[in-house]
């Protein structure tokens, strides 16, 4: 069975009654399962209810989160600004 880091977040946020999303305007890079890199303008991040990051919850593909947490992309919790 492949590793599906998306699992890994779903398994993750188990362990955490209240969290949500914050979209990061940096660029990163991932790995696919063929081996080829795959560049993104942005990234998102999953913080606990202490506005801390939680370990293992960076992502790139929104559809593919929400699809693992079996809800809609518009239900997931995004915050645009802590401002």
């Amino acid at each position: 069975m492949a590793f599906n880091h998306y699992a890994k977040i779903k398994r993750i946020l188990n362990n955490y009654p209240v969290w949500y999303i914050k979209k990061i305007n940096e660029p990163t890079q991932t790995k696919n399962f063929k081996g080829q890199i795959i560049h993104y303008n942005y990234y998102y991040r999953i913080y606990d209810e202490h506005n801390q990051p939680i370990k293992y919850c960076k992502f790139q593909q929104l559809d593919r989160l929400a699809s693992v947490l079996k809800i809609a992309v518009e239900d997931l919790p995004i915050i645009t600004s802590f401002d």
